[in-house]
C-alpha cells in the first residue's frame, strides 16, 4: 500500500498544503503561549502551564455532544471557514496585547479559554471533514497523513517559535499565526464543491446527542479504546509540560531549547505517523502494543542524565504516542457509521483532548513538588495501565488462550488463539481470531 496514496487526490493534497501551513503556526503559538506563560509571567510554575492547558483544552469536556451533533449536521466546510476565521482574530488579539507589553497572566488564561471554546467546535469538523475527501477506503491513509502533517509542523513550528521568542518576543509570534490560517482558508476556497462526498446527514429533532451514545455504549471495543485513550491523553500527553520542566528545571536551558526538543520529538511523532499511514487498516493489538511501548520509553525519557539523552529518548516517547493516537483515531473513524461519525468523534476529540484539565494540573503539580522526572513517570504508569486493560480486553472479548506448541522453539511455543468464537458487539472486524498474537 501506498504511504501517500490520499496525496494523489486534487482536493485532499490542497487540504494537506493548507492544513500544514495552519498546523506549522499553531505549533509556533502553542510553543511562544506556553513559554510565555513558563517564563516571562511566572517564575518557572509548571502548575501555571497546566492551567493553561487545561483552560485551552477543558471545553471540548463539556462542548462535545453539541460539537458533534454540529458537525453531523451542517456543512463542514462552512463551519471550518468559521471556526478557523475565529481563531484567527484571537490570535491576533493576544499578539497586540503581548506586543504592546500590556498582557498579563489572566490575559493568557482568557484567549486560552476562548481559543478552547472555538477549538471544541473545530475538532470534530476537522476530523470529520476528511471522510468527505477520500473514499473509505483511503481514510485510514487520510487519517494518518494528518497525524503526519500535523507533526511535520511541529518539527519545525517549535524550532522557529523558540527563535523567533528569543530574538523579537513572544507577541510577534502570535501574530504571525494568524496569516498562517489564510492558508488553509484558501485551501477551502480552492477545494471543489462537487469534488466533496455527500454523506449522511443527522436528522433534526430531539434526542441526537444521546442516540450518538447510544451507538458508542453498544461498541465496546470503541468503549475500550476511549479508555485507554483517555487515561493516556490525561496523564501521558502533556509533552509540553513535560518538556519545559526538564528543559528549564532540570537542565537550566533557555526557550531556543525548548522548541529545539519539541521538534526532536516530532521526528518520531512523524515516523509513528507514515507507519501508521502504510497500514491497510488499523487494529486493536496495534493501538494496545504501542501504549506499552510509549509507557517504557517515557519511563527512559524520565531516566536520561542530560539534555542530549533527553533529546534521544523523546524520539521513540513520539513514535509510539503517534502510532498509538493515529492508530485509534483511524480504527473509531473507520468502524463507526458515518451518520454517527461526527458525534462519535467529538465523544473521542473530548476524552482525548479535555482529560488534559485534570491530567495537566496534576502533572504540572507533580512537577513543582516532587521534580520533572517524577512527572514522566506518571506518563510512563499511563502507558502501562492503557496497554494492560486493552490487552485483557483482547483476551476476554475473543475469548483467547495460551496455547502450547511442543514443537516449536523458544517462546513461539506459546501463543494466544481464539476459543469457541466471540459474539462481543462490534468485537469482529477490529483484530480478526486467525490473526492471532504469538507471544
Amino acid at each position: 500500500m501506498s504511504t501517500f496514496k490520499s496525496l494523489h487526490l486534487p482536493s485532499y493534497r490542497i487540504w494537506f498544503i493548507g492544513a500544514l501551513v495552519s498546523n506549522i503556526g499553531t505549533w509556533m503559538q502553542r510553543t511562544a503561549q506556553d513559554w510565555l506563560v513558563f517564563d516571562h509571567l511566572t517564575e518557572h510554575d509548571a502548575g501555571a502551564m497546566g492551567i493553561t492547558m487545561a483552560l485551552q483544552l477543558g471545553p471540548q469536556l463539556f462542548l462535545a455532544p453539541v460539537a458533534g451533533l454540529v458537525a453531523d449536521r451542517y456543512n463542514r466546510k462552512q463551519l471550518l471557514a468559521m471556526t478557523q476565521s475565529a481563531m484567527a482574530l484571537l490570535s491576533t488579539g493576544l499578539g497586540i496585547l503581548v506586543v504592546v507589553g500590556a498582557g498579563q497572566l489572566w490575559h493568557v488564561y482568557g484567549f486560552a479559554l476562548l481559543l478552547g471554546l472555538v477549538s471544541a467546535v473545530d475538532a470534530p469538523v476537522r476530523q470529520t471533514f476528511v471522510s468527505e475527501l477520500v473514499r473509505d477506503d483511503y481514510l485510514p491513509n487520510a487519517v494518518a497523513l494528518n497525524s503526519a502533517s500535523f507533526n511535520v509542523a511541529r518539527m519545525i513550528g517549535p524550532a522557529v517559535a523558540g527563535m523567533l521568542t528569543v530574538a523579537v518576543g513572544p507577541g510577534w509570534v502570535f501574530l504571525i499565526n494568524t496569516f498562517t490560517f489564510l492558508a488553509l482558508l484558501l485551501s477551502l476556497c480552492k477545494i471543489p464543491a462537487d469534488s466533496l462526498r455527500i454523506l449522511p446527514r443527522a436528522a433534526a429533532g430531539k434526542g441526537r446527542i444521546r442516540e450518538g451514545l447510544r451507538y458508542v455504549g453498544f461498541r465496546p471495543d470503541i468503549v475500550v479504546v476511549l479508555v485507554a485513550v483517555f487515561i493516556v491523553g490525561t496523564l501521558g500527553l502533556n509533552f509540553v509540560l513535560f518538556i519545559a520542566a526538564m528543559v528549564g528545571t532540570e537542565f537550566g536551558m533557555d526557550a531556543g531549547a525548548f522548541g529545539l526538543m519539541n521538534s526532536i520529538m516530532a521526528i518520531g511523532s512523524v515516523a509513528g505517523a507514515l507507519l501508521s499511514a502504510r497500514r491497510s487498516k488499523p487494529r486493536l493489538r496495534i493501538i494496545f502494543g504501542a501504549a506499552g511501548a510509549f509507557g517504557v520509553t517515557s519511563g527512559l525519557a524520565a531516566l536520561a542524565p542530560d539534555y542530549f539523552w533527553f533529546g534521544v529518548a523523546l524520539v521513540p516517547v513520539g513514535l509510539f504516542a503517534l502510532t498509538m493516537m493515529t492508530s485509534a483515531n483511524g480504527y473509531v473513524q473507520t468502524t463507526t457509521d458515518p451518520v454517527m461519525r461526527g458525534r462519535v468523534m467529538a465523544l473521542y476529540m473530548a476524552i482525548f483532548m479535555g482529560g488534559t484539565p485534570i491530567g495537566a494540573p496534576l502533572v504540572g503539580w507533580v512537577a513543582n513538588v516532587a521534580g520533572p522526572r517524577w512527572s514522566l513517570s506518571v506518563a510512563a504508569a499511563s502507558g502501562l495501565i492503557a496497554a494492560l486493560i486493552g490487552m485483557i480486553w483482547i483476551i476476554r472479548a475473543k475469548q483467547l488462550r495460551l496455547q502450547f506448541n511442543r514443537r516449536a522453539r523458544g517462546l513461539r511455543q506459546f501463543r494466544l488463539v481464539s476459543g469457541a468464537g466471540s459474539n462481543n458487539n462490534g468485537a469482529a472486524g477490529a483484530d480478526t481470531p486467525d490473526d492471532a498474537v504469538e507471544h
